[in-house]
């Protein structure tokens, strides 16, 4: 794969003990040290204008002027330093990259991965939250559809973060030419992302949320991408999908209950690789959450050796009764 990467996004410092931290970054890196094929591509840093084309303008505005007057607490779970600012504008470049990789039509080997940070998908039109300043994924969603180059009018964003990525869905709500699918635990932060939550006005339909029980594993996930979500992106047609990749949904993510295990990364990626096939969609990944180094680690090389001709090894049992009962509460809200 292709790893969108640069050193500048190691410069934002939410202080001691916090999760979202610089060695996440580090740990990727030092995993993928032991994996072939695998190349890094720095990118241009996003300025005001792309940032505004999905933020309010004063809300950025006043981002960069927090971080210039040396940062601090926005929230009690969202900090900024001095370095943060350049940080935003490059893991938001990282993000462009990847989708413009992969609408020049870099797949399989050469898919492309945005290693970026501070993450994204919290990040509301007009607000920073959990962790997230700019929306990295619905920046580089708004830039596909911005540019007549690759003739993109629609993007499917596919959030498989442990959290709701309320934020992607705050942007998109009303509209109808990006369709948002979450796959998150069930009443975990932010305490969005309920299945009657499905957009409105023009966008009615095209968000979808899949609230996973607690100790929901990997059948359950397969069944979520092979049932609802298919369907719903097989009507839709997107020209590009966008997968939101976090990996806190990993069992061995000190902040989850859900179960997923390394090698349902694999599946997952192994299964929108097919459906983008099948869409004749650019497919792109955008890092998320995920805060265990080493099964974030592991995680991400796995999405790398899935694409370098690895063959995922499909799970033992079924999905338990409470997944398919919210899976027939996502279809009736769909149809």
């Amino acid at each position: 794969m292709q790893f969108g990467y640069s050193d500048v996004c190691l410069g934002h410092d939410p202080g001691p003990r916090h999760p979202e931290t610089a060695d996440r970054l580090r740990a990727i890196r030092e995993r993928l040290k032991r994996k072939h094929g695998v190349e890094y591509v720095d990118a241009e840093p996003c300025d005001i204008d792309e940032l505004a084309a999905v933020h309010d303008r004063a809300y950025v505005e006043s981002v960069e002027e927090f971080c210039a007057d040396g940062g601090g607490n926005w929230d009690p779970d969202t900090t900024a330093s001095e370095g943060t600012w350049d940080a935003i504008r490059h893991s938001s470049g990282l993000a462009c990259w990847a989708v413009e990789a992969a609408l020049e039509g870099d797949d399989g080997r050469k898919m492309p991965f945005s290693l970026g940070r501070p993450p994204g998908h919290h990040a509301v039109a007009d607000d920073a939250m959990g962790f997230c300043f700019a929306n990295n994924a619905a920046v580089a969603a708004q830039h596909a559809l911005d540019h007549d180059v690759h003739d993109v009018d629609r993007v499917a964003i596919i959030d498989w973060d442990v959290h709701h990525g309320n934020g992607t869905q705050d942007i998109f709500y009303d509209r109808d030419d990006v369709y948002f699918v979450s796959l998150h635990e069930q009443g975990l932060y932010p305490g969005t992302g309920d299945v009657d939550e499905i957009g409105e006005g023009d966008g009615r339909g095209t968000t979808m949320n899949l609230p996973m029980p607690a100790g929901t594993g990997d059948p359950g996930y397969l069944a979520a991408i092979e049932g609802p979500v298919s369907a719903a992106l097989e009507a839709f047609g997107p020209d590009l999908v966008i997968v939101s990749a976090g990996f806190d949904a990993h069992r061995h993510d000190p902040i989850s209950r859900i179960r997923l295990s390394t090698e349902g990364y694999a599946l997952m990626t192994d299964r929108l690789r097919t459906l983008a096939e099948e869409l004749d969609a650019a497919l792109s990944f955008v890092l998320e959450g995920g805060y265990g180094l080493d099964v974030l680690a592991d995680s991400v090389a796995i999405v790398h050796e899935t694409f370098d001709g690895r063959e995922p090894i499909e799970p033992d049992g079924d999905p338990n009764d409470a997944v398919e009962s919210m899976l027939e509460d996502v279809a009736d809200a769909h149809e």
